[in-house]
């Protein structure tokens, strides 16, 4: 007798994926520490604004000033957990400070935020486009087009049209590390 195909339960393999993946704090607990935050630090002067999750994004964090919005990288948390809330406690500083200038990271080290991300290759994106220059040879892997770019080294960090990048014939798919 010929036995037949029982179906799969697919949903138990989700469930062990699902697993796998670090849980991150809900968007609720981000207000919440928002508002904590918000009294600590800033005297409670920042105003209350959307705090979202990017499944996109690669950098730890953004603030856009244009929607008032933070952004968190659910990437970037996913390898770097413990950094969720120092991420927020960086991006609520710079509703009051955009740039990461002397008064961002003066304000940043008063309330032991972060100024800098942690690395990780996982987070980088994969060069497109291969350029060299004509006299050395150098190669400069780029993620996005040049338009006018010349040699550091041969042009002394000024453009220099003798020196311009040249975009290799096949730009290339990926370069490992």
């Amino acid at each position: 007798m010929k036995k037949s195909a029982s179906p799969t339960n697919f949903d138990i393999f989700d469930a062990l994926l699902e697993k796998t993946k670090t849980e991150l704090p809900e968007i609720t607990d981000l207000e919440k520490m928002f508002e904590i935050y918000n009294r600590q630090y800033f005297g409670g002067k920042l105003l209350a604004i959307k705090i979202k999750y990017s499944t996109r994004m690669l950098a730890a964090g953004a603030y856009f000033s244009n929607l008032k919005e933070i952004r968190i990288s659910e990437k970037y948390h996913q390898i770097f957990p413990d950094e969720v809330y120092d991420t927020l406690k960086h991006e609520m500083i710079h509703i009051l400070y955009p740039k990461h200038d002397a008064s961002f990271k003066r304000f940043a080290q008063q309330i032991g935020a972060s100024i800098r991300a942690t690395e990780h290759p996982d987070l980088r994106r994969k060069p497109k486009y291969l350029y060299i220059c004509p006299r050395c040879h150098t190669e400069y892997p780029r993620t996005r087009r040049l338009r006018m770019a010349s040699c550091g080294k041969c042009s002394k960090g000024r453009f220099d049209e003798r020196f311009k990048l040249i975009l290799k014939k096949n730009p290339i798919k990926v370069i490992s590390d």
